[in-house]
């Protein structure tokens, strides 16, 4: 199964593992126990012993998991920022982390409380500026690289291959946020990567019905195990009715995404040049600065997610997203639905988002339907 595709593996890996042997089902049962018996001798009857260290349900789409982003293994969580603040649990006083001024907020806000409260350096670099990364990096001391590409909510590109490079001669890991561009089109592990993170609640389960956070790591050794135990006494476990929907989630994810990904390309040609509009933040977009970056490390598609600057401020911007009909205004991103937001509006006080910033994630309806959605919304300025 190694020379397949990664759509084929994906479907291939689940059918081959989850077919009942007594009932010769194809759709995985939902093991919903919290405890696991022994035997007569004292010994686990299964690899279960309890909820919390592990269940079958979490066990089999790690599996699936780690194989999408070609990975050593991977761990679910019960929900994105529950796999993101283990994984910072492993920080020490005096370390540092480097990290993008732009990513997810929640992400930021986190590395900053543990910064304050903990002794732990923390530089933010401008993800916008050539080498800036490289300057943030304290070699010694620094610990984790974290980046996130394309950016939350600008879409700016940053080079996994280059920021592994940088991090590694420092003695630090490298760890990538992935979400918005999934195993589908990138998998940082083959580009120098030491972990991936998805908010597993986005793009992975795709249906807007399931919180969930994934860890994968290129290689299991002693810093991995430490992010295991730490979920186990975090008590961070994805529950095994999520991750069945998570794992049922995934058996169309490279139809979604692919589908999405066509959607938003043909959206931001549409809208690049708009009269009412400041720009179209988009990296599938010959003229987006990270375009051809992007191009290399992006390899089936430039995502769905996308940004436009509407003329004016932010009430401006307010009003064109109240006067979208078919995108629903609301949070998060990566279901079947169009979604749009005013990214500043709930980004809180640290937020470098301009004003005018409206984040859309483009669903799977029609893309004309859409693109006459903005058109409408856009008439009211």
């Amino acid at each position: 199964m190694s020379n397949t595709q990664p759509s084929t593996r994906s479907l291939v890996a689940q059918a081959l593992h989850y077919i009942d042997e007594a009932t010769g089902a194809v759709v995985p049962p939902i093991q919903p126990s919290t405890t696991f018996a022994r035997d007569e001798n004292y010994d686990l009857i299964g690899e279960f012993t309890y909820g919390r260290y592990g269940s079958p349900n979490a066990a089999k789409t790690e599996e699936v998991l780690a194989l999408l982003d070609n990975g050593a293994d991977a761990l679910v969580f019960a929900s994105g920022l529950a796999g993101f603040s283990t994984l910072f649990e492993t920080m020490r006083a005096g370390q540092h982390i480097v990290a993008p001024q732009v990513m997810y907020h929640g992400g930021q806000d986190w590395l900053r409380m543990i910064s304050e409260r903990r002794g732990i350096g923390l530089t933010l670099f401008d993800q916008t500026q050539p080498g800036a990364l490289e300057d943030a990096i304290r070699p010694g001391e620094t610990a984790m690289v974290w980046i996130e590409t394309p950016v939350n909510p600008t879409w700016d590109i940053i080079d996994i291959e280059a920021a592994a490079k940088a991090a590694h001669a420092a003695g630090a890991r490298l760890g990538v946020d992935a979400t918005v561009a999934t195993p589908v089109t990138t998998r940082p592990l083959e580009l120098g990567a030491d972990i991936v993170f998805h908010s597993a609640t986005k793009y992975l389960n795709g249906h807007s019905d399931v919180s969930a956070g994934v860890l994968v790591t290129g290689e299991k050794n002693e810093f991995w195990e430490e992010v295991r135990v730490n979920r186990h006494y975090l008590g961070s476990i994805l529950g095994p009715f999520e991750a069945w929907l998570l794992l049922r989630g995934m058996r169309t994810l490279f139809v979604r995404y692919e589908a999405a990904s066509r959607n938003a390309l043909k959206i931001a040609e549409h809208f690049k040049d708009h009269a009412r509009l400041e720009g179209v933040l988009y990296p599938g977009l010959e003229s987006h600065p990270g375009h051809d970056i992007a191009a290399r490390q992006m390899t089936a598609g430039f995502g769905a997610m996308m940004s436009i600057l509407v003329s004016g401020g932010e009430a401006e911007a307010k009003r064109v997203a109240s006067a979208l009909k078919l995108f629903v205004a609301a949070t998060s991103l990566g279901g079947v639905e169009s979604l749009a937001e005013h990214r500043k509006t709930v980004e809180g006080p640290h937020s470098l988002v301009a004003p005018n910033l409206i984040r859309l994630s483009i669903g799977i309806e029609d893309a004309d339907d859409l693109i006459a959605d903005i058109e409408q919304a856009l008439a009211v300025l």
